[in-house]
């Protein structure tokens, strides 16, 4: 009866250390989806706290109508919680705050 006390506990044990995930172990990857019919010419991707936008993370590339890049934004500080802009090429902007990358797979502009 000791032993089966014992191996709950440790299976107890082992499941909260499991599902406690440091963030910093956190998947920062998401898929930005372009389903707008105009070029995305450049994007940011800021942590909250950042006082100004980081680079354009497309850089030099563009994100043609109707695609999708994945992007990694885990910039070594542990934050999960983002805001995005989005520069089109017809001159729109499209700015969301906000956004928990580590809780989303993919981010959609229509």
């Amino acid at each position: 009866m000791l032993y089966r006390s014992f191996l709950s506990l440790a299976l107890g044990a082992a499941l909260v250390a499991t599902s406690a995930i440091p963030a910093s172990a956190l998947d920062r990857r998401v898929r930005i989806v372009n389903n707008t019919g105009y070029t995305m010419v450049e994007f940011y991707g800021s942590h909250t706290d950042a006082k100004t936008w980081q680079e354009d993370i497309l850089g030099r590339d563009v994100l043609s109508p109707y695609s999708s890049v994945n992007v990694n934004f885990d910039d070594g500080t542990g934050y999960c919680i983002f805001d995005f802009k989005a520069i089109f090429n017809n001159g729109r902007e499209a700015v969301d705050y906000n956004i928990n990358v580590c809780e989303i797979g993919s981010f959609t502009y229509n």
